[in-house]
């Protein structure tokens, strides 16, 4: 196994990505590697209604609250340091190219484990960080 010095964890503040989150905290801890928490803020392609410029700046200003709670978490978990990015944009894309600028050496992220034709009208973050990113990814599912 490789000698992991980064790791990344993709949150969507979903129940999901809180196991990945204490997954990737524990093996941060193991290894002694750094932890960055990574959460994408993805505004649909074409949206006409935008928010006004305040509601943008108090839903931003409660997203980074969340953030911070969710660092704070996973701080404590791993006993080190956690730092914590919000980017804007498509989100496998942004994740796997923060990974890549950040020179992360694994990727950890949840999934909602959908199936059938769900899965393929929402699509699946998980699937495309697998196949986008420069490193490994680990992939958490916790049963219902």
């Amino acid at each position: 196994m490789s000698r992991w010095a980064k790791v990344g964890c993709a949150v969507d503040f979903s129940e999901s990505s809180r196991a990945a989150m204490a997954d990737a905290a524990d093996l941060a801890k193991r290894y002694g590697a750094e932890l960055v928490l990574i959460h994408v803020l993805e505004s649909p392609e074409g949206a006409l209604d935008m928010p006004a410029p305040e509601a943008a700046r108090a839903s931003r200003h409660e997203l980074e609250r969340k953030l911070e709670s969710w660092r704070s978490e996973a701080a404590r978990l791993c006993d080190r340091e956690v730092s914590a990015r919000v980017l804007e944009g498509p989100v496998a894309e942004e994740v796997t190219r923060a990974a890549r600028e950040g020179g992360l050496d694994l990727l950890v992220c949840g999934t909602h484990g959908r199936r059938g034709p769900r899965r393929f009208v929402v699509g699946s973050v998980a699937e495309r960080l697998v196949r986008l990113a420069h490193c490994p990814v680990l992939v958490v599912r916790r049963p219902a």
